[in-house]
């Protein structure tokens, strides 16, 4: 039985998978995997389907792209891919209206602290660094539902808006001087903790809990680079102030 991948190594020398036991109720999750490692890709459809999520998978960049505008709850992305890479596909996602607002959690190899900021730039989610194991995987995927649940429950009643400046919850936009940003997941959720409370210094580590997730092993600078491109998406409206020592606080 496969429950766990400690390395890729591991995952190569496990036996064949046999058909897997009856899955647990299906939670109506979809979970698209855009990855070319075949064993690493059986081990996750294996553990997926056991928790009741609904898989599909893609071997390459553009297939990746084509099964996306199927709009999956959750996006497991590789970086090193045949055909378009993964950054590019995040760009792409990023860019496109219909695909824009769907939570990806990029799985690679590249591990270097660069590579990270790189991704977060991009509009991941959330970065998990081959190898791993799938159990703190199956967490980050939960973390990003609970956190999508959160949102889709507050925004039933909310709009946030201080000195024109504002945060649609019901439409998940955002606007500056009634014109629309194009923010990033991870943009969208920093700036409404931001405007929620303006004048409070939050510290990162508060917006990374906020924006990213409780638990979510990620750089303290992956927050100054979110933050970063948000102030230039505000471009004269920015009012993002740093707090030395801290974090940051939108002006009152």
């Amino acid at each position: 039985m496969i429950s766990e991948v400690t390395s890729m190594k591991d995952v190569k020398k496990q036996a064949p998978l046999k058909a897997a036991p009856a899955p647990k109720v299906k939670n109506g999750i979809k979970v698209l995997v855009i990855e070319d490692e075949k064993a690493l890709v059986d081990a996750l459809v294996y553990n997926l389907d056991r928790e009741g999520y609904e898989v599909t998978v893609a071997h390459e960049g553009q297939d990746g792209l084509r099964k996306a505008q199927a709009i999956p709850d959750i996006i497991l992305l590789d970086i090193m891919l045949p055909g378009i890479n993964g950054i590019e596909i995040l760009r792409e996602l990023r860019g496109n209206e219909k695909t824009k607002s769907i939570p990806v959690i990029v799985v690679s190899a590249k591990s270097e602290e660069t590579d990270q900021v790189v991704g977060f730039s991009m509009g991941a989610d959330d970065y998990v660094t081959k190898p791993f194991s799938v159990k703190i995987l199956l967490q980050r995927i939960k973390a990003l539902q609970r956190r999508s649940e959160v949102s889709a429950d507050e925004s039933t009643v909310e709009l946030i808006e201080h000195k024109q400046v504002k945060v649609d919850m019901v439409r998940h936009k955002a606007f500056v001087l009634d014109q629309e940003l194009d923010l990033t997941p991870t943009e969208f959720r920093l700036l409404e903790c931001l405007l929620r409370s303006p004048g409070r210094a939050f510290s990162r580590q508060h917006l990374m809990d906020s924006a990213i997730g409780e638990g979510a092993i990620v750089l303290e600078r992956t927050i100054d680079v979110h933050i970063k491109t948000l102030r230039k998406k505000l471009g004269a409206m920015d009012m993002i102030e740093t707090v030395r020592g801290l974090g940051y606080r939108f002006k009152e």
